[in-house]
């Protein structure tokens, strides 16, 4: 099978702060693939290096067979209507209907006639089972039915590639449920590759092919979901079981408190 996204011997660094380093990573056509691990390991950058937001400083990023940073504006543009994102928190419209939310990224990339693109987005939304809130404003439906739209938004152009960023983010059990299920029947419909970063273990174990987890920019285990519930590697274990003890450090790391105090060592 195969990759429609490859990640090679990539480094991201903010100035001197390096954020990603010497990552490797495929994510295979028809596969939902869960990137996890806590707040500030890289995750979400991920997600911008393969969407040409930024550009590493070494290595390459590949989307169905192109080097994403070595693209022009115009290629850019053009590779971004394959993919799909469902960004954190939804990101929805706030002055825009349910509909007219799906029906943006229609307007803004094909020359459908209205008919056709008020079909289009009758058919997503009864996907996500909204088709009857088509003309309520965000404001006016759940958090949960929220980050539907943004789901049905983000497969409107029917893309190849599917980015979802913390999809269950703030949602109630019973919403997380029915948004994992929703991504995993969508993916398999579209034929589409997913990459879900979360850090919610439960749901992505549930609908992902294969899992990466990532600790400080650098890939520290990665295998099937049935394979990290098993997993000996202390990271995987801390995580999966949500131990507040282990390799993953509470404090952000640099001076002591004794040091930016100026207290050092009482005699």
């Amino acid at each position: 099978m195969s990759n429609l996204v490859e990640i090679r011997d990539l480094h991201f660094s903010y100035g001197d702060r390096s954020i990603l380093s010497n990552l490797r990573m495929d994510f295979p056509r028809g596969k939902v693939v869960a990137v996890m691990g806590g707040s500030g390991c890289g995750k979400t950058t991920v997600l911008r290096l393969i969407g040409g937001q930024i550009r590493p400083q070494k290595g390459a990023v590949t989307v169905a067979g192109e080097t994403v940073h070595e693209l022009d504006t115009d290629n850019l543009y053009r590779l971004r209507r394959k993919m799909g994102m469902l960004f954190q928190f939804g990101a929805l419209f706030t002055d825009l209907t349910v509909f007219e939310n799906v029906a943006f990224p229609l307007r803004e990339h094909t020359d459908l006639p209205d008919e056709l693109i008020r079909d289009l987005v009758l058919l997503k939304l009864n996907a996500v089972g909204l088709r009857n809130a088509a003309r309520l404003k965000p404001a006016e439906i759940s958090g949960g039915m929220a980050r539907r739209v943004a789901v049905a938004r983000a497969v409107a152009l029917d893309p190849e590639l599917i980015m979802y960023d913390e999809p269950f983010a703030g949602l109630d059990p019973i919403s997380m449920g029915v948004t994992a299920n929703l991504i995993r029947r969508l993916n398999d419909a579209l034929g589409s590759t997913s990459i879900l970063v979360s850090h919610d273990v439960h749901e992505c174990f549930a609908i992902a092919d294969y899992v990466y987890f990532m600790s400080a920019g650098k890939i520290v285990a990665q295998g099937t979901p049935a394979d990290m519930r098993v997993s000996e590697d202390p990271y995987v274990k801390q995580f999966v079981n949500a131990a507040p003890d282990g390799p993953v450090p509470f404090h952000y790391p640099g001076k002591s408190l004794a040091e930016d105090l100026g207290l050092g060592e009482r005699k």
